[in-house]
Protein backbone atom coordinates (compact mmCIF):
# COMPACT_ATOMS: atom_id res chain seq x y z
CA UNK A 1 0.00 0.00 0.00
CA UNK A 2 2.86 2.68 1.18
CA UNK A 3 4.18 1.67 -2.13
CA UNK A 4 2.33 4.12 -3.89
CA UNK A 5 3.48 6.78 -2.24
CA UNK A 6 6.43 6.66 -4.69
CA UNK A 7 3.57 8.24 -7.42
CA UNK A 8 4.31 11.70 -5.60
CA UNK A 9 8.16 11.27 -6.42
CA UNK A 10 8.85 14.21 -8.48
CA UNK A 11 11.71 16.10 -9.44
CA UNK A 12 14.75 14.90 -7.37
CA UNK A 13 14.65 18.58 -4.68
CA UNK A 14 12.94 19.05 -1.68
CA UNK A 15 11.11 16.69 0.62
CA UNK A 16 9.47 14.81 -2.61
CA UNK A 17 13.08 12.93 -2.83
CA UNK A 18 11.81 11.01 0.01
CA UNK A 19 8.90 9.14 -1.62
CA UNK A 20 11.63 7.79 -3.71
CA UNK A 21 12.66 5.65 -1.08
CA UNK A 22 9.08 3.52 -1.49
CA UNK A 23 10.36 2.17 -5.03
CA UNK A 24 13.06 -0.24 -3.27
CA UNK A 25 12.78 -3.47 -2.40
CA UNK A 26 15.10 -3.25 0.60
CA UNK A 27 13.88 -0.03 1.77
CA UNK A 28 9.96 -1.49 2.13
CA UNK A 29 11.55 -5.17 3.35
CA UNK A 30 13.32 -3.66 6.10
CA UNK A 31 9.96 -0.98 6.76
CA UNK A 32 7.73 -4.26 6.69
CA UNK A 33 10.11 -6.27 9.51
CA UNK A 34 9.92 -2.88 11.85
CA UNK A 35 6.58 -2.27 11.41
CA UNK A 36 5.83 -6.10 12.00
CA UNK A 37 7.81 -6.24 15.40
CA UNK A 38 6.54 -2.70 16.75
CA UNK A 39 2.80 -3.83 16.06
CA UNK A 40 3.40 -7.23 18.04
CA UNK A 41 5.63 -5.53 20.86
CA UNK A 42 3.00 -3.02 21.33
CA UNK A 43 0.08 -4.80 20.86
CA UNK A 44 1.30 -7.77 22.72
CA UNK A 45 0.24 -6.93 26.24
CA UNK A 46 -3.11 -5.93 25.39
CA UNK A 47 -3.73 -9.47 23.47
CA UNK A 48 -2.01 -11.80 26.49
CA UNK A 49 -4.48 -10.05 29.07
CA UNK A 50 -7.50 -10.87 26.74
CA UNK A 51 -6.14 -14.17 26.20
CA UNK A 52 -5.85 -14.69 29.99
CA UNK A 53 -9.58 -13.61 30.06
CA UNK A 54 -11.10 -16.06 28.10
CA UNK A 55 -9.05 -18.53 29.84
CA UNK A 56 -7.20 -19.81 26.54
CA UNK A 57 -4.30 -21.28 28.70
CA UNK A 58 -1.97 -24.42 27.81
CA UNK A 59 -2.74 -27.83 28.28
CA UNK A 60 0.44 -29.16 29.75
CA UNK A 61 -0.89 -32.40 30.68
CA UNK A 62 -0.75 -34.21 26.96
CA UNK A 63 -0.29 -38.37 28.27
CA UNK A 64 2.76 -38.58 25.96
CA UNK A 65 5.17 -38.54 28.88
CA UNK A 66 4.24 -38.60 32.62
CA UNK A 67 7.83 -37.22 33.50
CA UNK A 68 7.79 -34.36 30.88
CA UNK A 69 3.73 -33.41 31.76
CA UNK A 70 5.72 -32.88 35.42
CA UNK A 71 8.49 -30.78 34.13
CA UNK A 72 6.15 -28.41 32.35
CA UNK A 73 3.28 -28.33 34.75
CA UNK A 74 4.65 -25.05 35.99
CA UNK A 75 3.36 -23.65 32.13
CA UNK A 76 -0.11 -24.68 32.85
CA UNK A 77 -1.32 -20.47 33.48
CA UNK A 78 0.67 -19.47 30.40
CA UNK A 79 -1.84 -18.27 27.37
CA UNK A 80 -1.70 -20.04 24.10
CA UNK A 81 -3.08 -19.09 20.47
CA UNK A 82 -0.41 -16.06 20.41
CA UNK A 83 0.45 -17.08 16.58
CA UNK A 84 -2.97 -14.74 16.20
CA UNK A 85 -0.48 -11.84 16.87
CA UNK A 86 2.12 -12.97 14.52
CA UNK A 87 -0.46 -13.38 11.95
CA UNK A 88 -1.65 -9.76 12.36
CA UNK A 89 1.35 -8.73 12.96
CA UNK A 90 2.69 -10.34 9.78
CA UNK A 91 0.23 -10.51 7.26
CA UNK A 92 -0.61 -6.46 8.27
CA UNK A 93 2.55 -5.35 7.78
CA UNK A 94 2.87 -7.07 4.66
CA UNK A 95 0.10 -5.66 2.79
CA UNK A 96 1.55 -2.57 4.67
CA UNK A 97 4.66 -2.28 2.90
CA UNK A 98 4.37 -5.17 -0.10
CA UNK A 99 2.74 -4.25 -3.75
CA UNK A 100 -0.19 -6.84 -3.86
CA UNK A 101 -1.52 -4.61 -6.81
CA UNK A 102 0.26 -2.14 -9.05
CA UNK A 103 -0.43 0.30 -12.06
CA UNK A 104 1.88 -0.16 -14.70
CA UNK A 105 1.00 2.88 -16.74
CA UNK A 106 -1.93 3.18 -19.22
CA UNK A 107 -1.24 0.65 -21.59
CA UNK A 108 -0.60 -2.18 -18.89
CA UNK A 109 -2.88 -1.12 -16.10
CA UNK A 110 -3.46 -2.58 -13.00
CA UNK A 111 -1.83 -5.84 -11.99
CA UNK A 112 -1.56 -7.69 -9.21
CA UNK A 113 1.81 -9.52 -7.64
CA UNK A 114 0.89 -13.30 -7.47
CA UNK A 115 3.56 -14.53 -5.64
CA UNK A 116 2.28 -12.55 -2.60
CA UNK A 117 -1.07 -13.09 -3.05
CA UNK A 118 -0.44 -16.52 -2.75
CA UNK A 119 2.10 -16.30 0.05
CA UNK A 120 -0.75 -14.50 2.35
CA UNK A 121 -3.35 -16.85 0.88
CA UNK A 122 -1.28 -19.81 2.02
CA UNK A 123 -0.43 -18.15 5.50
CA UNK A 124 -4.17 -17.74 6.27
CA UNK A 125 -5.53 -21.06 5.21
CA UNK A 126 -2.70 -22.76 7.50
CA UNK A 127 -3.30 -20.03 10.46
CA UNK A 128 -6.84 -21.01 10.33
CA UNK A 129 -6.58 -24.66 10.14
CA UNK A 130 -4.08 -24.09 13.34
CA UNK A 131 -6.94 -22.11 15.37
CA UNK A 132 -9.50 -24.58 14.79
CA UNK A 133 -7.08 -27.35 16.23
CA UNK A 134 -5.78 -25.23 18.97
CA UNK A 135 -9.73 -24.12 19.89
CA UNK A 136 -10.88 -28.12 19.82
CA UNK A 137 -8.00 -28.82 22.72
CA UNK A 138 -9.06 -25.37 24.87
CA UNK A 139 -12.67 -26.21 24.45
CA UNK A 140 -13.17 -29.70 24.12
CA UNK A 141 -10.28 -31.21 25.16
CA UNK A 142 -9.18 -33.04 21.78
CA UNK A 143 -7.94 -31.19 19.29
CA UNK A 144 -7.93 -32.37 15.38
CA UNK A 145 -7.51 -36.04 14.19
CA UNK A 146 -4.08 -36.43 12.62
CA UNK A 147 -5.25 -37.79 9.73
CA UNK A 148 -8.09 -34.65 9.55
CA UNK A 149 -4.77 -32.36 9.94
CA UNK A 150 -3.29 -34.08 7.47
CA UNK A 151 -5.66 -34.20 4.51
CA UNK A 152 -6.03 -30.67 5.18
CA UNK A 153 -2.57 -29.82 4.79
CA UNK A 154 -2.66 -31.79 1.81
CA UNK A 155 -5.43 -29.96 0.23
CA UNK A 156 -3.51 -26.54 1.06
CA UNK A 157 -0.33 -28.18 -0.68
CA UNK A 158 -2.05 -29.00 -3.55
CA UNK A 159 -3.48 -25.66 -3.93
CA UNK A 160 -0.12 -24.41 -3.25
CA UNK A 161 1.23 -25.90 -6.32
CA UNK A 162 -1.73 -25.23 -8.51
CA UNK A 163 -1.57 -21.15 -7.65
CA UNK A 164 2.21 -21.45 -8.53
CA UNK A 165 1.64 -23.38 -11.84
CA UNK A 166 -0.76 -21.40 -13.08
CA UNK A 167 -0.10 -17.82 -11.87
CA UNK A 168 3.86 -17.77 -11.20
CA UNK A 169 6.88 -17.42 -13.64
CA UNK A 170 6.08 -20.22 -16.38
CA UNK A 171 9.81 -20.27 -17.22
CA UNK A 172 10.69 -21.93 -14.17
CA UNK A 173 7.21 -22.91 -12.05
CA UNK A 174 7.32 -26.01 -12.41
CA UNK A 175 11.01 -26.94 -12.36
CA UNK A 176 13.50 -27.88 -9.70
CA UNK A 177 16.64 -26.54 -8.79
CA UNK A 178 19.31 -29.04 -7.84
CA UNK A 179 22.49 -27.86 -5.27
CA UNK A 180 25.47 -27.89 -6.51
CA UNK A 181 24.52 -27.94 -10.43
CA UNK A 182 23.00 -25.49 -12.86
CA UNK A 183 20.76 -27.96 -14.26
CA UNK A 184 16.59 -27.23 -13.39
CA UNK A 185 14.87 -30.55 -14.47
CA UNK A 186 11.24 -30.27 -14.77
CA UNK A 187 8.90 -31.63 -12.76
CA UNK A 188 6.00 -31.29 -14.73
CA UNK A 189 2.50 -32.28 -13.21
CA UNK A 190 4.43 -34.16 -10.17
CA UNK A 191 4.96 -30.39 -8.92
CA UNK A 192 1.61 -31.04 -7.44
CA UNK A 193 3.44 -33.87 -5.03
CA UNK A 194 5.98 -32.22 -4.49
CA UNK A 195 4.76 -29.20 -3.34
CA UNK A 196 1.93 -31.06 -1.02
CA UNK A 197 5.40 -32.69 0.60
CA UNK A 198 6.64 -29.54 1.01
CA UNK A 199 4.58 -27.30 2.40
CA UNK A 200 3.32 -30.41 4.68
CA UNK A 201 6.74 -30.99 6.18
CA UNK A 202 7.55 -27.45 6.08
CA UNK A 203 4.56 -26.76 8.10
CA UNK A 204 4.50 -29.86 10.49
CA UNK A 205 8.21 -29.30 11.20
CA UNK A 206 7.85 -26.08 12.82
CA UNK A 207 4.67 -27.32 14.80
CA UNK A 208 6.90 -29.95 15.82
CA UNK A 209 9.75 -28.01 17.16
CA UNK A 210 7.17 -25.77 18.88
CA UNK A 211 7.96 -27.70 22.55
CA UNK A 212 10.72 -25.26 24.47
CA UNK A 213 10.15 -21.33 25.35
CA UNK A 214 11.03 -19.48 22.06
CA UNK A 215 12.40 -22.21 20.35
CA UNK A 216 10.41 -22.19 17.51
CA UNK A 217 10.11 -18.77 17.38
CA UNK A 218 13.91 -18.11 17.24
CA UNK A 219 15.28 -20.18 14.47
CA UNK A 220 11.99 -19.30 12.22
CA UNK A 221 13.90 -16.11 12.68
CA UNK A 222 16.83 -17.07 11.27
CA UNK A 223 14.88 -19.16 8.78
CA UNK A 224 12.58 -16.49 7.37
CA UNK A 225 15.39 -13.61 6.94
CA UNK A 226 17.56 -16.37 4.94
CA UNK A 227 14.92 -16.43 2.58
CA UNK A 228 14.27 -12.91 2.48
CA UNK A 229 17.96 -11.90 0.73
CA UNK A 230 17.16 -15.17 -1.22
CA UNK A 231 13.90 -14.15 -2.65
CA UNK A 232 15.47 -10.84 -3.39
CA UNK A 233 18.59 -12.25 -4.93
CA UNK A 234 16.17 -14.61 -7.10
CA UNK A 235 14.29 -11.49 -8.06
CA UNK A 236 16.86 -9.31 -9.48
CA UNK A 237 18.17 -10.63 -12.92
CA UNK A 238 22.04 -10.01 -12.48
CA UNK A 239 22.56 -10.85 -8.86
CA UNK A 240 20.51 -14.25 -9.77
CA UNK A 241 22.88 -14.71 -13.08
CA UNK A 242 25.87 -14.24 -10.49
CA UNK A 243 24.91 -16.56 -8.33
CA UNK A 244 23.23 -18.99 -10.57
CA UNK A 245 19.59 -19.19 -9.31
CA UNK A 246 16.53 -19.19 -11.34
CA UNK A 247 15.01 -15.84 -12.39
CA UNK A 248 11.85 -15.31 -10.43
CA UNK A 249 10.44 -12.33 -11.88
CA UNK A 250 7.95 -10.60 -9.26
CA UNK A 251 9.28 -12.44 -6.33
CA UNK A 252 11.04 -9.14 -4.46
CA UNK A 253 7.74 -8.87 -2.66
CA UNK A 254 8.02 -12.26 -1.16
CA UNK A 255 11.07 -10.44 -0.02
CA UNK A 256 8.63 -8.06 1.62
CA UNK A 257 6.60 -10.62 3.07
CA UNK A 258 9.61 -12.96 4.93
CA UNK A 259 11.15 -9.57 6.16
CA UNK A 260 7.44 -9.03 7.88
CA UNK A 261 7.05 -12.79 9.26
CA UNK A 262 10.86 -12.46 10.63
CA UNK A 263 9.71 -8.43 12.22
CA UNK A 264 6.68 -10.36 13.89
CA UNK A 265 8.35 -13.85 15.29
CA UNK A 266 11.32 -11.48 16.79
CA UNK A 267 8.77 -9.36 18.52
CA UNK A 268 6.44 -12.44 19.33
CA UNK A 269 9.77 -13.84 20.42
CA UNK A 270 10.00 -11.09 22.91
CA UNK A 271 7.09 -12.55 25.17
CA UNK A 272 7.45 -16.25 24.13
CA UNK A 273 11.28 -15.72 25.73
CA UNK A 274 12.02 -17.94 28.99
CA UNK A 275 10.45 -18.19 31.07
CA UNK A 276 7.20 -17.73 28.48
CA UNK A 277 4.17 -15.35 28.75
CA UNK A 278 2.91 -16.51 25.71
CA UNK A 279 2.47 -19.72 23.27
CA UNK A 280 2.20 -19.57 19.51
CA UNK A 281 0.21 -22.54 19.51
CA UNK A 282 -0.67 -24.45 15.90
CA UNK A 283 -2.48 -21.22 15.02
CA UNK A 284 1.45 -19.93 14.66
CA UNK A 285 3.40 -22.69 14.37
CA UNK A 286 1.91 -24.31 11.03
CA UNK A 287 1.38 -21.02 9.13
CA UNK A 288 4.78 -19.84 9.40
CA UNK A 289 6.78 -23.48 8.46
CA UNK A 290 4.12 -23.29 5.98
CA UNK A 291 4.82 -19.73 4.94
CA UNK A 292 8.60 -20.46 4.77
CA UNK A 293 7.61 -23.91 2.74
CA UNK A 294 5.77 -22.18 0.32
CA UNK A 295 8.73 -18.74 -0.51
CA UNK A 296 11.23 -22.16 -1.33
CA UNK A 297 8.85 -23.31 -3.89
CA UNK A 298 7.88 -19.88 -4.90
CA UNK A 299 11.98 -18.79 -5.24
CA UNK A 300 12.94 -22.31 -6.72
CA UNK A 301 14.74 -23.24 -3.43
CA UNK A 302 13.30 -26.09 -1.71
CA UNK A 303 15.96 -28.65 -1.58
CA UNK A 304 18.01 -25.21 -0.20
CA UNK A 305 15.29 -25.33 3.16
CA UNK A 306 16.51 -29.00 4.34
CA UNK A 307 19.67 -26.64 5.02
CA UNK A 308 18.61 -23.47 5.84
CA UNK A 309 15.84 -25.16 8.00
CA UNK A 310 18.27 -27.91 9.81
CA UNK A 311 16.76 -27.28 13.30
CA UNK A 312 13.72 -27.95 11.94
CA UNK A 313 14.48 -31.19 9.75
CA UNK A 314 16.44 -32.42 12.76
CA UNK A 315 13.35 -31.63 15.09
CA UNK A 316 11.30 -33.52 12.31
CA UNK A 317 13.73 -36.94 11.61
CA UNK A 318 14.25 -37.24 15.22
CA UNK A 319 10.52 -38.25 15.78
CA UNK A 320 10.71 -40.16 12.72
CA UNK A 321 13.45 -42.30 13.64
CA UNK A 322 11.62 -42.60 17.26
CA UNK A 323 9.11 -43.76 15.31
CA UNK A 324 10.58 -46.24 13.24
CA UNK A 325 13.07 -47.83 15.36
CA UNK A 326 10.35 -48.46 18.04
CA UNK A 327 8.24 -49.94 15.56
CA UNK A 328 11.04 -52.07 13.70
CA UNK A 329 13.06 -53.22 17.01
CA UNK A 330 11.47 -52.38 19.73
CA UNK A 331 13.79 -49.71 20.94
CA UNK A 332 13.66 -46.22 21.01
CA UNK A 333 17.00 -44.09 19.94
CA UNK A 334 15.91 -40.88 22.09
CA UNK A 335 15.14 -40.63 25.59
CA UNK A 336 12.10 -39.50 24.22
CA UNK A 337 11.21 -37.10 20.74
CA UNK A 338 11.27 -34.06 19.15
CA UNK A 339 14.96 -33.70 19.90
CA UNK A 340 14.67 -30.95 21.98
CA UNK A 341 12.79 -33.06 25.04
CA UNK A 342 15.58 -36.04 24.51
CA UNK A 343 17.89 -32.77 25.90
CA UNK A 344 15.79 -31.84 28.45
CA UNK A 345 15.68 -35.74 30.12
CA UNK A 346 19.36 -35.43 29.73
CA UNK A 347 19.29 -32.98 32.43
CA UNK A 348 20.21 -29.90 30.22
CA UNK A 349 18.08 -26.35 30.98
CA UNK A 350 16.13 -25.24 29.01
CA UNK A 351 17.41 -22.02 28.34
CA UNK A 352 20.37 -23.62 27.11
CA UNK A 353 18.69 -25.72 24.49
CA UNK A 354 16.95 -22.83 23.23
CA UNK A 355 20.14 -20.69 23.33
CA UNK A 356 21.94 -23.71 21.31
CA UNK A 357 19.57 -24.45 18.82
CA UNK A 358 19.44 -20.60 18.05
CA UNK A 359 22.99 -21.00 17.64
CA UNK A 360 22.27 -23.70 14.92
CA UNK A 361 19.74 -22.02 12.91
CA UNK A 362 21.97 -19.43 12.70
CA UNK A 363 25.09 -21.80 11.49
CA UNK A 364 22.69 -23.88 8.82
CA UNK A 365 21.38 -20.39 7.80
CA UNK A 366 24.86 -18.90 6.86
CA UNK A 367 26.30 -22.33 5.10
CA UNK A 368 22.79 -22.56 3.31
CA UNK A 369 23.80 -18.77 2.03
CA UNK A 370 27.42 -20.11 1.18
CA UNK A 371 26.10 -22.65 -0.90
CA UNK A 372 24.47 -20.60 -3.30
CA UNK A 373 27.48 -19.78 -5.88
CA UNK A 374 28.45 -23.47 -5.45
CA UNK A 375 28.11 -25.20 -8.78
Amino acid sequence: MLHFLRFLYGEPDGWRIVFNLFRYVTFRSAGAAVTAFIFVLFVGPSWLARLRAMKMLERTQKGDSAKLDEMHSSKATTPTMGGLLILAGAVGSALLWGKLVDWAGPKRGWYANWYLVGAILTYAALAALGFVDDYRKLKLGKGLSMRSKLAAQAVIGVGVAAWLMYLGNPDVSTKLALPFTKYLPDLGVFFLVWALLVIMGSSNAVNITDGLDGLAAGCTFATAMTYGIIAYVASHAKLAAYLYLPFVPGGEELAVFCAACAGATLGFLWFNAHPAEVFMGDTGALPLGGAIGYCALAVKQEILLVLVGGVFVMEAMSVLIQIASFKLFGRRVFRIAPLHHHYQFAGWAESKIVVRFWIMAAVFALLALATLKVR
